[in-house]
This record gives structure tokens, sequence and C-alpha cells, in this order.
């Protein structure tokens, strides 16, 4: 028989599948689809009442005042904050496997998902220099700064979805390199230009979760083997 588990952990996955595909492709997701979910969330811990579970969905909302704040911040966009809050209550820190996880458990190993496209940066720069394309062609910027711009961006001869992390001041191009409001920040349109990818968090948010399902935490990992 199919344990409540189970059905939480595959709601939760069917959440942020389909949240991601319509983030890639549309950028944006009603509000209305985040109450569908949380709706859910109440119908399953109503039909599937624990009194363990009632403890762990109060010690998973800690998340709540958190993911609430970063998206003020601006750090991610309110989808991604409200993904996190729905989850907490569809799917309580939930995990497969031995090692231990927390209500942060799936925002902090999205966050170390941010390695992925700072490593594909890299990659990518380090194949246009070696093939000396000059993409530094016009920067008056020291070789740290350049190093940092190569980490958070590449330069796009159409760029889409993405932020521009260059400016010109006298004749001279700057790097940019301010944090984006998720929120608030206009993508770039200007052929040729150095961009920061506007990667959609719930990717991360959703690797996160499935990193927390058959791994754990990875942060508790690591300092539990300290």
């Amino acid at each position: 028989m199919i344990e409540v588990e189970q059905i939480r952990i595959i709601m939760g996955l069917t959440m942020l599948s389909i949240a991601s595909g319509i983030d890639i492709w549309k950028r944006e997701i009603h509000d209305y689809y985040w109450l569908i979910f949380g709706i859910i969330a109440v119908i399953i811990s109503v039909i599937f009442w624990n009194e363990s579970y009632f403890f762990r969905i109060g010690y998973a909302m800690i998340i709540v005042p958190v993911a609430l704040i970063v998206w003020r911040m601006g750090l991610f966009g309110g989808a991604d904050a409200f993904a996190l809050i729905v989850l907490a209550g569809l799917c309580p820190v939930l995990t497969l496997s031995q090692n231990p996880v927390t209500p942060f458990t799936t925002l902090s190993n999205a966050a170390i998902l941010i390695i992925v496209p700072i490593s594909l940066n890299l990659i990518r720069n380090f194949y246009c220099v070696i093939r000396a394309q000059k993409i530094f062609d016009g920067f008056e910027e020291s070789t740290g700064r350049k190093i940092l711009a190569s980490m958070i961006g590449h330069k796009s001869k159409n760029p889409k979805y993405g932020f521009s992390i260059e400016s010109t001041s006298e004749g001279r191009k700057k790097f940019s390199l301010k944090i984006h409001n998720a929120e608030t920040a206009e993508f770039c349109t200007s052929p040729n230009t150095w961009i920061t990818q506007g990667i959609p968090y719930l990717l991360l948010i959703t690797g996160g979760f499935i990193i927390q399902l058959i791994f754990g935490d990875i942060f508790l990992s690591f300092f539990k083997m300290l």
C-alpha cells in the first residue's frame, strides 16, 4: 500500500517539476498555482492526520520568514519563496536517506547547485580566451574583476533572459557586478553584451529537493564528517 510519505514526495516533485517547466517557458507563475498545491497539502494532512506530522509541519514552517525575507531582498522571486513555503507544508523535512535534514535543506542544497552555472561560465569563457576571442576588448579592469565576471557571466551575442553586467563611462567599459533584483531588474536586450544568466531559481530548488530525498543535507553531512 502506498504510504503518506510517498504521496507527499510524489506531489512535491510534481509541483516543482511543472513549476520549473512553466518558469523556463514563461518566466512567470501565477499565485493560483501555489494556492492549489497549498490546498492539496492541507487535504493530505487532514486525510492522513498524524500528530507527528503536525509537529513536522510546524518545524518545517521555520523556512517561511526566511523565504519571505530573501524574496523581499530580491535574491530570488516570489515564485521561489512560495515554492519553499508550500513545499514545507507538502513535504515537511522528508528524506529517503539516513542523513539528517532541516527545514532549510532544500534551500541550502539549491544554493550549492549555483556552482553548476559558475563552472559552465568559467569553461565557456576559458574556451573563448584560448580561441583568441577578444571577450574583454574595451574593458579596463583588473585581472581579479575579469575572473569574477567570468564566474558569474559571459559575453552574449543575442542576450535572452539575462542581466547586463557591463557599463560604459567616458568611452571605457566597466563590469557592473552588483546583485540584480530578481523581481524588478529588466532583462538585457543589447547584442554583444556581458550578461549574467537569469537562471530560474526553481530549477535549483527542484534539484535541491531531489538531493534532499536521495542524499540529505549536503552542509550537515559535510560538518558531520569534520
